[in-house]
C-alpha cells in the first residue's frame, strides 16, 4: 500500500485540485454552481492525475529517466517495489475508475461530452508514452497548460454554466500557468539527468538560466491574466490586490531556487512550489466568490 501511495504521488494532486475549484468558483460566480457536478469534475480529475502519476512511473522506468541518478523522490516501478505488470494493472483500475466518476456529467451535458473524457484519457497516456511523448518532445509545458487549465477549469465550469464566457479562458490559461511552475521546477532540476536520458524538456532545449526565469514568468504571467479576467468580468479593482499574498511567495521561492547549486537541494522548494500554486487557486476562487 505505501508503494501504491508512492506511486500516486500525493503531493501533486493539488494540481488537479486547484484548477476545479477555480472552475466551481467560476459556476458560483454566475450563479450556476451544483454539488454533484462539481464533485464529479473534482474526482475525475483526482483519478486522472492519479493515472498520469502511475503512468509516467512506469514509462520512465521502461525509458531509463528513473536511473540510480534520479534526483527527485524514489519511483515504485524503478525501485521494484511495482512490478510493471501490476502497474499497468493499476493503471487500469484507476483510469476505469475516473471514467465513472466522469460518466455522471453526461446527464447534465450530453453524450458528446465522452469524447473530452477520452481526450483527458489519452492526454494521461502520451504525456510520458506512445511514439511521441509529449513530455520527452519539448511540449510538457504546453500540455499542463491546455488541461490542467483551460480543460480542467474550463469543462468544470461549464458543465455548470453550459456557456462558455471570455473571462473562464483566461482564468484556466492562468490556472494553468500556476500549475504549470511545479513541472518547470522538476525540469530545472533534473535538466542534466534529463538530458543524458534523451528527455528532451524546454528547460533542455532552451538551457537551464531560461528554465530559472520560466519559473518566475510563469507565475506573473498567470497573476497578469487574472486582472485581465477582473477588468472583462467588471470586478472592483481592489479585488485584484488579492492576487499579492501569492506574487509574493512565488517571487521569495524563485528567489531560494535562484540561489541553489545542487539539484537535489530543489526537491525542498517542490512543497513550497505546490503551496504558491494551491494559494494562486484559493485567491482566484476568493476574487469571483466575494465579487458575486
Amino acid at each position: 500500500m505505501r508503494a501504491w501511495i508512492l506511486a500516486a504521488r500525493p503531493k501533486t494532486l493539488a494540481a488537479a485540485i486547484a484548477p476545479v475549484a477555480v472552475g466551481c468558483a467560476l459556476a458560483y460566480y454566475f450563479n450556476t454552481f451544483q454539488w454533484v457536478p462539481a464533485l464529479c469534475c473534482l474526482l475525475f480529475a483526482v483519478a486522472m492525475q492519479i493515472a498520469a502519476n502511475l503512468i509516467n512511473d512506469l514509462y520512465d522506468f521502461l525509458k531509463g529517466s528513473d536511473g540510480e541518478d534520479r534526483l527527485g523522490p524514489p519511483r515504485a516501478t524503478a525501485m521494484g517495489w511495482i512490478t510493471p505488470d501490476r502497474m499497468k494493472i493499476g493503471i487500469l483500475v484507476v483510469v476505469a475508475l475516473g471514467c465513472l466518476f466522469g460518466s455522471v456529467l453526461m446527464f447534465y451535458v450530453g453524450w458528446w461530452l465522452v469524447g473530452v473524457g477520452i481526450f483527458c484519457v489519452l492526454f494521461a497516456y502520451f504525456y510520458t508514452s506512445g511514439p511521441f511523448p509529449l513530455a520527452y518532445n519539448g511540449l510538457g509545458d504546453v500540455a499542463v497548460v491546455a488541461f490542467f487549465g483551460l480543460v480542467a477549469v474550463g469543462f468544470t465550469a461549464y458543465v455548470q454554466i453550459l456557456s462558455w464566457p471570455v473571462a473562464l479562458t483566461l482564468a484556466g490559461i492562468a490556472t494553468g500557468l500556476a500549475v504549470n511552475v511545479l513541472l518547470v521546477l522538476n525540469n530545472y532540476r533534473d535538466v542534466e539527468n534529463d538530458a543524458k536520458s534523451g528527455k528532451r524538456t524546454v528547460v533542455v532545449l532552451l538551457g537551464k538560466r531560461f528554465g530559472l526565469y520560466l519559473y518566475l514568468c510563469s507565475g506573473l504571467a498567470a497573476v497578469l491574466l487574472t486582472g485581465v479576467a477582473n477588468c472583462v468580468l467588471g470586478l472592483p479593482l481592489y479585488m485584484f490586490l488579492l492576487m499579492v499574498p501569492y506574487l509574493f511567495l512565488h517571487a521569495m521561492t524563485w528567489n531560494k531556487i535562484r540561489k541553489i547549486d545542487q539539484p537535489a537541494q530543489l526537491n525542498a522548494l517542490i512543497g513550497e512550489t505546490s503551496r504558491n500554486m494551491l494559494l494562486f487557486a484559493v485567491l482566484l476562487s476568493a476574487m469571483l466568490v466575494l465579487s458575486r
